[in-house]
């Protein structure tokens, strides 16, 4: 019997606790998938999963099962790839506009703390990360919140206030702080609905509640209508020419950022705590409920 491939199984069908959804993870058939689990019960001489025909649930010795079982198969991952690229490789999710600076700040200070693990970033959307999470397509990712999903865990989310980005052209870019009632009128430029689903509906509420209903919502991350003065954008400080950025009163537009995996191990959680020391000093965030400093960044995008 091929353990690990059977520990890949179990895990699956331990995070989804129902045998079709696994086996669709998967790409696989349901019956072959309830015999390698009957197979592998065999083979360590323990029931893991309770049956009924309303439901599945770990049975004590499945969930102790379950940690070691996510070790075993993570590290099997990475000597595949020590054995293909010559050193081990995390793969990362990060949000699409995540200033270059911020991804070398990353990159340099988790190399630092684990020299021989080379970090292998991949642009994407929150919605797109669950995916590749749920499909081991990536280690771990960088979502903006709120996001829930099955399974997935969540590292310490940090806060971004955000303000207004405008054209210089715009009487509001003369003005000091701004109510978002102020942008009354404006079209707004906004990350694609599919792709921040949370982030998305919660910007839009957080606008309606104070009075900006925008006259149309655009999708995109470049900010050439803004600069065009067709539509205003939420978000960090730019130095850009012909872009003005001001604050917006009670900082009711933000971005909440975590680190977001399935499967625990130390390399992960080393990951997690380098995000969070980085995206400080790189990005400007802070904790929930602290004081987040501004900070000016070169590039338009989620996070400075």
């Amino acid at each position: 019997m091929d353990l690990v491939r059977h520990l890949r199984y179990f895990t699956v069908v331990a995070e989804e606790l129902h045998f079709g959804n696994a086996a669709i993870r998967l790409g696989m058939a349901q019956p072959p998938l309830s015999q390698r689990i009957k197979r592998l019960e065999e083979e360590l001489g323990v029931r893991l999963f309770d049956r009924s025909a309303r439901q599945v649930r770990l049975t004590e010795a499945g969930r102790l099962l379950l940690g070691e079982a996510r070790e075993i198969v993570a590290r099997v991952d990475r000597l595949h790839d020590l054995v293909r690229h010559g050193e081990a490789a995390l793969k990362i999710g990060v949000p699409p506009g995540l200033a270059a600076g911020v991804i070398a700040a990353l990159v340099a200070a988790f190399r630092e703390s684990n020299p021989g693990i080379r970090l292998a970033p991949a642009e994407m959307w929150t919605s797109d990360q669950v995916s590749a999470l749920a499909e081991g397509v990536i280690d771990v990712g960088l979502v903006r919140h709120p996001v829930t999903a099955p399974g997935l865990h969540f590292g310490q989310v940090l806060v971004q206030q955000q303000g207004v980005l405008l054209a210089e052209s715009d009487p509001l870019a003369g003005a000091g702080e701004l109510h978002l009632a102020d942008l009354a009128g404006r079209e707004l430029l906004m990350p694609p609905r599919e792709g921040e689903p949370g982030g998305y509906a919660e910007v839009l509420a957080e606008c309606r509640r104070h009075g900006y209903v925008p006259a149309q919502v655009h999708h995109g991350t470049g900010l050439g209508m803004v600069l065009a003065g067709a539509a205003v954008a939420f978000g960090v400080r730019e130095e850009v020419p012909g872009l003005a950025w001001r604050p917006l009163l009670g900082s009711p537009i933000t971005c909440r950022v975590s680190t977001a995996w399935r499967t625990a191990t130390d390399v992960v959680s080393d990951f997690a705590a380098v995000a969070v020391r980085t995206l400080k000093e790189s990005a400007g965030m802070a904790d929930e409920g602290g004081t987040p400093v501004r900070r000016v960044s070169r590039r338009p995008g989620v996070l400075a």
